[in-house]
């Protein structure tokens, strides 16, 4: 991590933030890490609501202008910088951009639902002490069984899930599996589909993303 005109604000641990940072990584843009320690509650402190009106992490600033939402911001990036580090990471045509968004659409919308909601109960609650919601879980593993399902089959025909090509639609996955992965009860849905297992296993070595879990380890 180096420091430049790119300011992150934000832990690390969060999948939002985390998000941003490999797509920072995959762009070799030089950025600024500014934590934010929501325990304390300055997430909702009036300096952070002027870059972040929900009070939600990421906040991102790129000289004079400030962004937030962790998919919107790597979409920002990636045309902002598009000769930068990985030129394939949103695309380099309409229809490889429309491809990728596509995916990304199906991840926001499908696939982030139930597996946000596993990451609380399975990896965030028991750090906070907090009871597991058994239904909760049940229910969201069912979900995502049938989203990771056709996953398997797209992943069958392609090696990427917009194509051939490593992509935002692949990288904004990472985050979220990256727990459920490490969580003994959510792994097998991943682990048990060949295509799926062998897709996550290549993504996640991509070194933007280790970049990504060291930060995480060292935080």
């Amino acid at each position: 991590m180096a420091t430049g005109t790119v300011k992150v604000y934000g832990p690390p641990m969060s999948t939002a933030v985390s998000r941003v940072l490999a797509c920072l990584h995959e762009k070799d843009i030089p950025f600024q890490l500014i934590p934010i320690n929501m325990s304390k509650g300055e997430h909702k402190k009036p300096d952070f609501l002027k870059i972040q009106p929900f009070g939600q992490v990421p906040a991102f600033q790129d000289e004079d202008i400030s962004l937030f939402e962790s998919r919107a911001i790597c979409r920002y990036v990636c045309e902002k910088y598009g000769e930068k580090g990985n030129r394939e990471l949103y695309g380099t045509n309409p229809l490889a951009k429309a491809s990728i968004d596509q995916w990304l659409e199906a991840e926001g919308q499908s696939f982030n639902p139930p597996s946000s909601t596993l990451v609380f109960q399975l990896a965030f609650a028991p750090r906070m002490k907090i009871k597991q919601d058994e239904g909760a879980i049940k229910q969201s593993q069912e979900k995502l069984a049938k989203v990771l399902h056709v996953y398997d089959k797209r992943l069958g025909e392609s090696r990427f899930l917009a194509g051939d090509e490593f992509s935002l639609a692949d990288l904004s996955h990472l985050p979220n599996t990256h727990y459920l992965v490490a969580a003994t009860d959510a792994a097998p849905l991943f682990t048990s589909s060949p295509n799926v297992s062998r897709w996550w296993n290549e993504i996640s070595s991509r070194p933007s993303w280790e970049k990504v879990v060291e930060l995480q380890r060292t935080a």
